[in-house]
């Protein structure tokens, strides 16, 4: 029989603790974060949630709204993309104003099997082929 208080209290550590992951291992395990709720619940500016599968940090404090969804408020969230540190390689996906690429941050481009690109740039929203300026291909050795 399954003890529910300790499949609580276990879950409850998870969660604590994933908070003190970084964004570049964090974005992996979404499914370790609360799920983001639109029913009156109050976030602050920092705090990762998790919604339809994908990780998303808070940009400024609100008290949620059903229409205020992380993935239709850009205002209120940033999606936590692969990569955006240098020390891993993700898959580009199409940042906006919220979470550009920085300099250093590496990625594949189109896909897993493409090549590796390191961004040039600060805010860089383009990805290698709109913008070959702001990239630069890595060959690892």
């Amino acid at each position: 029989m399954v003890d529910l208080e300790r499949v609580r209290a276990l879950r409850r550590v998870i969660e604590e603790n994933a908070e003190t992951m970084t964004d570049e291992v964090a974005v992996y395990v979404p499914e370790l974060f609360q799920v983001w709720s639109g029913n009156g619940v109050e976030y602050v500016t920092g705090l990762r949630v998790s919604y339809n599968g994908k990780l998303y940090k808070v940009l400024q404090d609100h008290t949620s709204q059903d229409n205020w969804s992380p993935d239709a408020a850009p205002s209120l969230f940033a999606e936590v993309l692969p990569g955006q540190d240098g020390s891993d390689i993700g898959v580009w996906t199409q940042p906006d104003s919220t979470n550009p690429y920085m300099k250093g941050d590496r990625v594949y481009y189109p896909d897993t099997n493409g090549k590796i690109y390191e961004s040039l740039i600060d805010n860089n929203v383009w990805s290698p082929e709109a913008y070959p300026a702001g990239w630069q291909e890595v060959v690892l050795s």
